[in-house]
């Protein structure tokens, strides 16, 4: 059976190609070696790049450098655009850096935008809106500011602060308490009416030494 096989495979080979069988085995097997030194020297040159990649991921990362109070502008080119600069994001005036985890927050990651930003009201709203990329957190509400709260404790938690956001314009992202602003108008509602009190009886007194 298996002969019988093998007779009609050839006769087939001889009718469709017009080579002998030998010579039909002889080219497959050439391009056969062909095809495997070819893709060979493309996973070769892959798996290359791949191991480059994983060295740099491997690599130290250099200890964080503090920088003390810069203005949201200076923050900007810590954006990871710059591989040789750390990877710098805040939250709620406060700078962390985010250098251990680039594949989230530098280039191409799911969170670069947040990157080299006070992205405060964005992750409150977890917005990806530019309108909510920024440290103001006036006017949200209380499950958004328990979220951008937990947020915060994450990034204390895993990231080293390296520096705060120098308002410029001298305003802060912390609203006054209305116990602040009590305390402070007491003193100017008592100052007038007491002072109001104690002019009739000077008054009285200076008409009683006249008599």
């Amino acid at each position: 059976m298996a002969l019988q096989l093998w007779e009609t495979l050839k006769e087939a080979i001889t009718a469709y190609t017009g080579l002998s069988p030998a010579a039909f085995f002889t080219i497959l097997s050439l391009a056969l070696a062909v095809y495997y030194v070819v893709s060979g020297l493309f996973v070769s040159s892959d798996h290359h790049v791949r191991d480059r990649e994983m060295y740099k991921e491997m690599e130290p990362l250099p200890p964080p450098v503090q920088l003390g109070e810069i203005t949201e502008e200076e923050l900007k080119v810590y954006d990871g655009s710059d591989p040789k600069k750390p990877l710098l994001m805040a939250i709620k005036g406060q700078i962390y850096d985010v250098s251990q985890s680039r594949m989230f927050y530098g280039p191409g990651g799911p969170y670069a935008l947040f990157a080299g930003k006070d992205a405060s009201r964005a992750l409150a709203k977890m917005s990806f809106d530019n309108q909510d990329l920024t440290g103001d957190i006036s006017g949200l509400g209380p499950f958004e500011l328990e979220a951008l709260q937990d947020w915060e404790y994450k990034f204390m938690s895993k990231y080293t602060k390296v520096g705060t956001i120098k308002n410029t314009d001298g305003s802060s992202t912390v609203e006054p308490t209305e116990t602040t602003d009590r305390d402070i108008a007491k003193p100017a509602e008592d100052g007038p009416s007491e002072s109001a009190a104690a002019k009739p009886v000077e008054a009285a007194t200076g008409g009683d030494a006249q008599e």
